[in-house]
């Protein structure tokens, strides 16, 4: 099977390079800027029309939330139309495409966890250009799974655990948000799970399961429990350490609102297609030893 993923740099991309080289039976291409640009479209369909792949993971996105309520054209330039563009050319190609979204397009009001069919409403740029994303994609191509996934972090780029132990080196106490909820999720799981998803695929012409599904590490906490449960793996790893105390969203204000609760369910995704997300925890125990303690 030949995957073609968008982006070269990206977390999820990164993750799914190395994963993917641990399987003989896959070839995957990632395709990223200048040759595959999304905020130029016109790059799109004669990048991955080259490739012809089987498979085609739309992974590349604008992600700088706080930026993104100040440049909201480049936004949406990328996470809409770019991955409209995608889409198209996945059709143009004969080959599914899977496209990663955000729990940033929930408003966060709710109580429990989100299933695929709540209602949305975004409260920022970013979540409103990943919700057109969605529309466009689901819109230009009948074969598509969209996989609203959050709180990603790996070994690989900048994300929430790397930024805490770097500051952990310099600062003994470090502020952190108690009242916005989520799920941790590894980008190492997420390329798991995409795989797992293309193998499903494969082969399979009349796969009536195209849609939306939430894709996120098991199990839920808020800012202040993951930063606590970074600096626990740390310090067995022998990693910095820093104490953790709890603050309001309000003490820490940011251009973006993001949204206070925005943990999602993931059954939908076990139930179609037999796989579940490992616990939050022992993945990040898993990422925080290679960061801490990277392999000579």
């Amino acid at each position: 099977m030949k995957i073609l993923v968008t982006g070269r740099e990206g977390q999820v991309v990164q993750s799914l390079i190395e994963k993917a080289a641990l399987r003989p039976d896959l070839q995957l291409v990632a395709m990223g800027r200048p040759d595959l640009d999304l905020a130029r479209p016109e790059t799109v369909l004669a990048a991955i029309s080259e490739v012809q792949p089987d498979l085609v993971v739309s992974a590349a996105a604008y992600t700088a939330v706080d930026q993104a309520e100040d440049e909201p054209e480049a936004a949406f330039a990328v996470n809409a139309a770019g991955a409209h563009a995608v889409a198209e050319a996945a059709r143009a190609c004969g080959a599914p495409v899977i496209h990663l979204s955000t729990d940033y397009v929930f408003a966060g009001d709710s109580g429990k966890a989100y299933v695929e069919s709540d209602p949305v409403g975004p409260k920022g740029v970013y979540g409103r250009s990943k919700l057109e994303g969605e529309r466009l994609v689901a819109e230009a191509h009948p074969e598509h799974i969209i996989l609203r996934t959050a709180w990603v972090y790996s070994p690989f780029g900048k994300n929430f655990v790397k930024t805490m132990l770097r500051v952990a080196e310099t600062r003994e106490r470090l502020s952190v948000v108690s009242d916005q909820w989520g799920n941790p999720t590894s980008a190492l799981d997420i390329a798991d799970a995409v795989l797992r998803v293309a193998d499903h695929l494969a082969g399979k012409a009349d796969f009536a399961g195209y849609g939306i599904y939430h894709l996120a590490g098991t199990g839920d906490t808020n800012w202040s429990g993951f930063a606590r449960g970074i600096f626990a793996e740390s310090a067995r790893n022998g990693g910095p350490v820093a104490e953790v105390i709890d603050i309001a969203t309000s003490q820490y204000p940011t251009k973006a609102v993001r949204p206070a609760n925005s943990r999602l369910s993931t059954e939908k995704f076990r139930k179609t297609f037999g796989w579940s997300m490992p616990e939050w925890q022992a993945s990040l125990r898993d990422v925080v030893k290679r960061i801490v303690s990277p392999a000579v």
